[in-house]
């Protein structure tokens, strides 16, 4: 996110620009005159020629060709498709064009949904699309490829042209998009050696190579020169706030090149600052230098620097991330921008012939468990991104289009749109489906017995999950120690994300009872006592960690997940462990039988078949599954919904097997969880939730009308723009 660029324009430039244009014009109405003799003078010298003998007639075939030849070849002259920079503009097709695009990520959206955002998003009145591509989303594992659902991302850039939208693709590798590990696959960190992220480390390259072999040639056809609807392509992102390696991004243009061509336009983003441009931009004509900048910012001075960053007469104004919200971690309040203020700092870029694209037009919903996740002044200064990505954007997380910020910022669009705007569509409508009634399932430590053995890795020390090619969700670390009169003291230095600790007696005399004893966050990550068990032998001791998200921004990428570090019981390191997997799918991860699904329908059948060491009514507190059914009439229409999960305290939601994310009302802001209505069904509908540390007394879960961010929050920071 960053700053910079151009004077207001004065009578006289604006009178420049307008003899440019007609220069232009006139070149372009020669040409077309020029072609159009060229096609006279094809259609005309047969008549002329002389004609060939009675005997002649392959002499008569190889004329007939070369003159449909030469017909073919004019008309190609005429239609051809063109995407251009000159004279400080962009052009398509010989015509000036002025971009007033937004970015509107399709990983954020289900595609049954697709069309109706991108329709929204024209009756802003845009007409250019800027979406990320994440890299893990399509490749979960190493060679696992998944280009099908909510990453068919082919399908979405062919919506897009079929709608008359154009699109500016950011491909990475590299995104940011307070998207996991910032779109980077988290199998990269169990690489070894490590590999250095966002450089030219040659180990780094040749994955990106490999990934890059796969990508480019499936959106090489659809570029805007042969006839898609990609005007523009992406290179890394922000570089400039991260590193100085010209070398890395200067590989990855001769990447792009060699799988895109020469015709499409490359271009970086960084943010507005001398500094961020020194090192994050490619001088020469080769690729465009795009800025960004703070929605208060005065664009044209950061315009005027970005100038200096690209050839001459190759740097038209572009803002390629105007900003209309901001981004919100658990523990904040939620994150407003006024519209008004907005709107007019739009107007400030577009009333001078400045092209902006907004971020976000449609932010959507960080589904699964794919939420990134940002640091302050160090690493343990961790702060989470909410499930919902919003981002106080003209159409909200449900598409909703009837507020203060869409009006605003389309009454602005329309002054200065070269088309006249579609009208704009109703609001979805949302349904409460009223409560649900949940039943408890099955404590986690109720599965243990039955855990499949090929998820259970013994190590001396505590392995980070990545190493255990577990990547997103839970991993339960499980040791022993000697328990002593008083009590002992529980240190783990390192810990990413969150971890709950419990212990109970290792022997099957003392009952087996497994208690809650506190809880160790990488954020203010202090000892816990663990209390005397008074076992007959040694102590069990179980840390559940969560991974809450990677961080995708900044110098601590490099983000591994779990135990990092030794654990210390009274000053003494504790070896000796067993780490086993909690298996839950992931957005684009739909595996043969759902684990979450199967502990909800068949665990009462395993309870009566045989008997557990560890029962579900002995744990004081902890997480367990809860699962609960709700119907849609059949007579009435499927609608989107929320979920309040008021009064619960955190932990992560399935509807009808789809994960719809994490929940965390004690910590706030977000209350509701948005179910997109093609989650839906009519008829019954199951809901599971896997509650880490205490349910509501009630067991109910209320299905509501309407979104709700303003549950408790432990800190008030917002961002202001």
């Amino acid at each position: 996110m960053n700053r910079s660029k151009k004077p207001p324009a004065t009578e006289s430039t604006s009178k420049s620009s307008a003899t440019m244009a007609r220069k232009r014009s006139c070149k372009t109405t020669l040409i077309f005159f020029v072609l159009l003799s060229v096609i006279a003078f094809v259609a005309f010298v047969p008549v002329f020629a002389s004609l060939p003998s009675l005997s002649s007639h392959s002499h008569d075939l190889h004329l007939h060709l070369r003159r449909h030849h030469r017909r073919e070849k004019v008309k190609f002259l005429i239609d051809v498709r063109n995407f251009e920079i000159a004279e400080d503009m962009f052009w398509k097709d010989g015509k000036p064009f002025q971009i007033i695009g937004g970015d509107l990520h399709y990983f954020r959206i289900l595609p049954g949904y697709w069309e109706d955002r991108l329709l929204r998003a024209k009756a802003l009145g845009l007409n250019t699309i800027q979406t990320y591509i994440p890299w893990n989303l399509h490749e979960p594992e190493p060679g696992k490829l998944v280009f099908e659902g909510i990453a068919d991302l082919v399908s979405f850039l062919k919506l897009c042209q079929k709608l008359g939208l154009l699109v500016m693709l950011r491909a990475g590798p590299y995104i940011c998009a307070e998207w996991d590990l910032g779109g980077f696959p988290a199998w990269l960190l169990a690489l070894e050696p490590d590999i250095r992220l966002r450089s030219s480390d040659p180990a780094y390259l040749r994955m990106v190579e490999r990934w890059w072999g796969v990508l480019l040639p499936k959106v090489a056809p659809l570029l805007y020169g042969s006839g898609g609807p990609i005007i523009m392509v992406q290179i890394e992102n922000e570089f400039g706030s991260y590193g100085d390696d010209k070398a890395y991004l200067s590989h990855l243009v001769k990447l792009a090149r060699g799988n895109l061509g020469e015709d499409i336009i490359l271009y970086t983003t960084d943010g507005g600052s001398r500094e961020t441009l020194e090192k994050g931009t490619i001088r020469g004509d080769d690729v465009f230098s795009a800025v960004d900048f703070t929605t208060g910012d005065d664009p044209w001075p950061i315009f005027k620097l970005q100038k200096e960053f690209n050839s001459p007469g190759k740097s038209p104004p572009l803002s390629s991330e105007f900003y209309t919200g901001w981004l919100t971690h658990w523990g904040e309040k939620i994150a407003r921008t006024d519209a008004d203020f907005s709107a007019a700092a739009l107007e400030k870029i577009l009333s001078q012939n400045g092209s902006v694209v907004l971020y976000m037009a449609h932010g959507g919903t960080n589904f699964g468990f794919y939420n990134g996740a940002n640091t302050g002044s160090d690493e343990s200064d961790y702060k989470p991104d909410l499930t919902s990505y919003d981002y106080d954007a003209p159409i909200t997380e449900s598409g909703d289009v009837d507020n203060a910020k869409f009006k605003a910022i389309r009454r602005v669009v329309k002054k200065y749109s070269s088309v006249s705007l579609p009208s704009v569509p109703s609001n979805n409508k949302k349904t409460g489906y009223g409560p649900i009634q949940l039943q408890k399932t099955a404590s986690l430590f109720d599965l243990l017995d039955g855990i499949d053995s090929a998820r259970i890795v013994e190590a001396e020390n505590p392995t980070a999950m990545e190493y255990l090619y577990q990547m997103f969700g839970f991993l339960l670390y499980v040791s022993e120690y000697a328990s002593k009169t008083g009590g002992s003291k529980l240190v783990i230095p390192k810990v990413h994300d969150r971890a709950q600790v419990f212990i109970s007696c290792s022997s099957k005399a003392n009952g087996g009872q497994v208690s809650y004893i506190g809880t160790i966050e990488r954020w203010s990550n202090q000892a816990i006592g663990l209390p005397n068990a008074e076992c007959v032998s040694n102590t069990s001791l179980f840390i559940l960690v969560e991974n809450m998200g990677r961080v995708n921004y900044g110098p601590y990428v490099f983000d591994r997940k779990g135990i990092l570090s030794s654990v210390y019981v009274d000053g003494r390191v504790l070896n000796r462990w067993k780490m086993i997997s909690i298996p839950f799918h992931n957005l684009n991860e739909v595996p043969k039988l759902n684990p979450v699904i199967r502990v909800a329908s068949e665990f009462p059948k395993v309870l009566a078949r045989k008997e557990l060491k560890h029962k579900s009514e002995d744990v004081l507190e902890g997480p367990s599954f809860y699962t609960g059914r709700f119907s849609i009439d059949k007579t009435s229409g499927v609608t989107d919904t929320y979920i309040s999960l008021r009064g619960w305290g955190k932990g992560i939601a399935f509807v009808n097997e789809f994960n719809i994310g994490r929940y965390w009302p004690t910590s706030g802001p977000q209350c509701n969880l948005y179910i997109p209505a093609p989650i839906l069904r009519h008829g019954e509908n199951v809901l599971v939730i896997f509650e880490l540390e205490s349910a509501n007394p009630e067991l109910v879960v209320d299905s509501v009308d309407q979104p709700d961010f303003m549950c408790a929050s432990r800190k008030a920071s917002v961002h202001q723009l």
